[in-house]
């Protein structure tokens, strides 16, 4: 035991040591661009002053609610189907916590002259709506990037390094479509924009949905892109139309509540699309497991096939027939799986589509206002 457990600590400590190597200079260097390029929005100084002058409260109990609240929300997202969700007592605890304290968490706030979260700004029809849109677009983006390389490696043996290779075209064509958005964003009104982006979006989950077991790696990647194209459209307008009439001194907390939306919507993706994929091959495998029955015509048929097709490749009459239900079974698993994943890419297409109609609901903005917020 010890040659093993002494080679996996050298090998931590010099993965560490590349990690320290590599982050400390990124990291210092982030806060140097950030210092240097990064300007306070305006009202920003006013705004510390006026806090500062009237001696600045800190909300600990709306932080301690947020904190829990989101923190247990968070444990149950990630662990629910790995722990059978409300089948475990750990989950329940949990969830009871997210629930007490996300309810406590609004009458708290909304009493409160300085909240560390201004729920306010959920009673806005214009802010409403496009956290509406970032908790959808977090679930279709962060779901994504776990499934597709999930897909790639389980089903058609990618290594790690090609699944994700795979992801990254789609960076490239959301860099290029930047600067694209941002000019767009000053001439047509965000809803418009937002539309288009959801538009783009629910098209590449409906993409995915014709995948097969012998998907090519361009296929793969393509269905990236086609996400990737549309997450410009979302981002960079959902930002603009989300400050349209906030206050200056209220920008942080919108600022806040929009990155809050695309973590949570990337967590209840997650747990979305996990939960629905291990329910659907339980669906499709009771379904396709009725046709694999010895008493079938077309079972009998597939196994006497690929018997004859082992015997030619050189195995005994005996192993060739275990080869040959091994073989269905195996291929069997995989379609039930490949169903799955497509049902899962169906639903993230509704998710999709459902922002449509949410970014509708938002009002015309005056495009000459000089751009707010963060």
């Amino acid at each position: 035991m010890i040659g093993p457990t002494l080679g996996g600590w050298i090998t931590d400590t010099y993965t560490w040591h590349w990690v320290f190597l590599i982050n400390v200079p990124m990291g210092l260097l982030s806060l140097f661009l950030v210092g240097t390029l990064v300007k306070e929005p305006s009202g920003a100084e006013e705004e510390r002053e006026k806090l500062l002058s009237k001696g600045l409260r800190v909300d600990y109990v709306g932080f301690a609610l947020v904190a829990i609240g989101l923190g247990s929300l968070e444990f149950v997202l990630d662990e629910g189907q790995r722990n059978d969700w409300f089948g475990s007592n750990m989950i329940v605890v949990f969830a009871v916590l997210a629930t007490v304290s996300l309810l406590s968490l609004i009458p708290w706030e909304l009493t409160r002259e300085q909240p560390i979260v201004d729920l306010r700004l959920l009673g806005r029809r214009q802010f409403a709506a496009c956290f509406l849109v970032m908790l959808g677009t977090g679930a279709v983006l962060i779901s994504t990037t776990q499934l597709l390389p999930q897909l790639l490696q389980t089903e058609l043996n990618y290594t790690a390094m090609l699944a994700g290779l795979a992801l990254s075209p789609g960076g490239v064509a959301t860099l290029v479509l930047m600067p694209v958005v941002g000019r767009l964003v000053g001439i047509v009104q965000p809803k418009y924009l937002i539309m288009c982006g959801a538009a783009i979006v629910a098209f590449s989950m409906w993409h995915l949905t014709g995948l097969t077991g012998d998907i090519t790696y361009g296929y793969a990647a393509l269905s990236r892109i086609f996400l990737a194209l549309g997450l410009p459209f979302l981002f960079l307008p959902v930002t603009t139309a989300s400050y349209d009439g906030i206050p200056p001194d209220r920008t942080n907390q919108a600022s806040a509540l929009i990155n809050v939306a695309r973590n949570i919507g990337g967590s209840m993706g997650v747990a979305l699309a996990q939960t629905i994929l291990a329910q659907r091959q339980q669906f499709h495998q009771s379904r396709l497991i009725e046709h694999a029955a010895p008493s079938d015509l077309g079972y009998q048929q597939t196994i006497d096939a690929m018997t004859r097709y082992f015997q030619a490749q050189g195995s005994n009459a005996s192993d060739a027939a275990s080869q040959a239900v091994a073989w269905v079974g195996k291929t069997l698993q995989q379609q039930i799986d490949l169903l799955a994943y497509i049902d899962v890419f169906w639903t993230l297409a509704i998710v999709a589509l459902l922002m449509i109609p949410t970014a509708a609901v938002l009002r015309r903005i005056d495009l000459r206002a000089p751009a707010r917020g963060h």
